[in-house]
């Protein structure tokens, strides 16, 4: 699954597609896909919610070259196979360092840092080494450098979230910024974006005892990656409404998500010890 789209999707990454420049991956639209609606958006969209990181990447690839936008996209999808998959390191920095040096505004500036943040997150959070003062660095500087109208605003806020939940273990602060990011999200029309705030505020509701407020989160947030055909995403959250339903409910939404994890290659990595432990994920 890491390195090819062959064992979990049926689409190769050599199908024929339009040489269009694709769509920024600042603004995702609410209609076909979440990246855009042309061919090579629909391409890498299949590709990277089958978690084919490396494939979807790969359709990128001749126009990141140049294309600032493209070159950002490109590194967000090799980030992202970092974090659900703990492998990818050195392709996902080299892939950053071409957007950083192609980006020509702020708001690209401002993408490429957010993007710098979460690798260095995700190293510090999987336990691949503590990177915790870049991760905050860089999504300060991120922060200096989107506007609070920018595109890219309600992701960064997310990001902030997250370092405050799970690395400064601030509560407060990540819900603060979660609720930032999902007003943002909900304005900008980042429906992808939703699904993950609503997963994690749901996730702080269930840390207070509100568990009503918990299950309604968590569904949601189910609910729009499996209409949206998130497919590597959508384990996770069978999980966290597991955590917040009644015993017979647990049990079947357990046992899904382990057979969707088993699907997808044991992507998200992190899954397997929540998934025979009942440890939260992250």
């Amino acid at each position: 699954m890491s390195e090819s789209a062959d064992s979990a999707d049926p689409v190769s990454s050599a199908e024929p597609v339009s040489l269009a420049v694709p769509a920024p991956a600042s603004a995702p639209g609410t209609t076909g896909t979440v990246e855009g609606d042309g061919p090579l958006d629909r391409a890498v969209w299949r590709l990277r919610s089958r978690g084919c990181w490396d494939d979807a990447a790969a359709l990128l690839e001749p126009h990141s070259v140049r294309h600032a936008p493209s070159a950002l996209r490109r590194a967000a999808l090799l980030v992202e196979r970092c974090m659900f998959t703990a492998t990818g390191w050195a392709g996902a920095e080299d892939a950053l360092r071409t957007a950083e040096a192609l980006a020509g505004d702020d708001d690209e500036r401002g993408g490429a840092a957010c993007e710098r943040g979460h690798l260095a997150y995700a190293a510090t959070v999987l336990g691949v080494r503590d990177r915790a003062d870049e991760a905050r660095s860089a999504l300060g500087r991120a922060a200096a450098l989107l506007a609070p109208t920018a595109a890219g605003r309600p992701l960064l806020d997310f990001r902030r979230g997250l370092m405050a939940e799970h690395v400064a273990d601030s509560p407060d602060a990540a819900r603060a910024a979660y609720r930032r990011a999902h007003a943002g999200a909900t304005a900008h029309g980042d429906t992808l974006l939703l699904s993950f705030t609503w997963r994690h505020l749901a996730g702080l509701a269930l840390r207070d005892g509100e568990v009503a407020e918990a299950r309604h989160g968590f569904s949601e947030s189910l609910r729009i990656r499996e209409e949206l055909g998130f497919l590597v995403g959508t384990a996770p959250a069978l999980v966290a409404l597991a955590d917040a339903a009644p015993d017979g409910d647990a049990d079947r939404l357990r046992a899904e998500a382990a057979r969707l994890f088993r699907l997808m290659g044991g992507v998200p990595t992190w899954l397997a010890d929540h998934l025979s432990t009942g440890v939260p994920a992250i």
